[in-house]
């Protein structure tokens, strides 16, 4: 028995001496774990400042381009409410009258249904210049019609001012600006729009050169609404200011100066 206690003391000093070696271990590894915590709390600030650094430079481009190149500017409409003038016409009319005439006024027929909008009639928004506006509630029948009546009519066409020619060339500029600001803001698009000139000087761009027919252009402006939206989301507009529909308005909310996180 005093033999195998002596062999029990011996080993019980060498674990002992083990585990000393070992709290040694730990203390070092510690130690270093903090140096490496306080290193990359560092880099982490140091990083979190440059991304700051970029995004003020990103947001200075930004607005830079739109104020220089691409200024969106929203449009008033001297367009009065047809309640507010069929009122004045008819003392007599009733007040459920007048709110269907201004119900009616928000609504518009689009794709083959109604669709709810409050900023019809009201303004436009225009890109690079007040004469080249969209609808607010993305209703480009003009540009169909324009289309179709170009089908019918042989010459060239000398109406510069058909509201085809500005639908067409908003969406152009739109289209380069959108492409441009994904460069600057490092952003993939989920949907591929080419605003590109080829080398024989014919357009390659999507709204510009040939006439699209109506399911072309619709899938051209169904891609444009995609790729803003999904800038919009990228950084983080207000979701409540967004519409499917509003193209150069969206594409307005994206680029505005009061947009917190532009160029995150």
């Amino acid at each position: 028995d005093t033999e195998g206690l002596l062999r029990i003391k011996e080993e019980n000093q060498k674990h002992y001496r083990r585990a000393q070696r070992h709290q040694e271990k730990k203390e070092k590894i510690q130690r270093h774990n903090r140096k490496l915590g306080d290193l990359v709390e560092k880099k982490t600030y140091e990083l979190k400042t440059q991304y700051e650094h970029l995004a003020n430079l990103r947001r200075t481009h930004i607005l830079e381009l739109t104020s220089v190149i691409f200024p969106i500017e929203e449009v008033k409409t001297s367009m009065r409410d047809p309640a507010d003038v069929s009122s004045e016409s008819d003392n007599a009319m009733t007040s459920s009258t007048v709110s269907k005439l201004a119900e009616a006024r928000r609504t518009t027929y689009l794709s083959g249904r109604w669709v709810c909008d409050d900023h019809n009639g009201d303004t436009s928004i225009s890109i690079t210049g007040p004469w080249i506006i969209l609808p607010n509630n993305g209703d480009y029948s003009a540009y169909y019609s324009w289309v179709e009546e170009k089908k019918t009519t042989q010459g060239p066409d000398m109406e510069h001012n058909n509201p085809a020619h500005t639908i067409s060339a908003a969406l152009c500029y739109a289209t380069q600006l959108v492409n441009t600001l994904s460069l600057i803001l490092d952003v993939n698009l989920p949907k591929k729009l080419c605003n590109r000139q080829v080398k024989t000087l014919q357009s390659n761009h999507e709204f510009c050169g040939e006439n699209l027919s109506r399911h072309r252009f619709t899938r051209a402006v169904k891609k444009l609404n995609a790729n803003i939206l999904h800038l919009c989301f990228s950084q983080h507009v207000n979701l409540d200011l967004l519409h499917p529909l509003h193209t150069l308005r969206n594409l307005m909310y994206l680029v505005s100066p009061d947009t917190e996180n532009l160029g995150r």
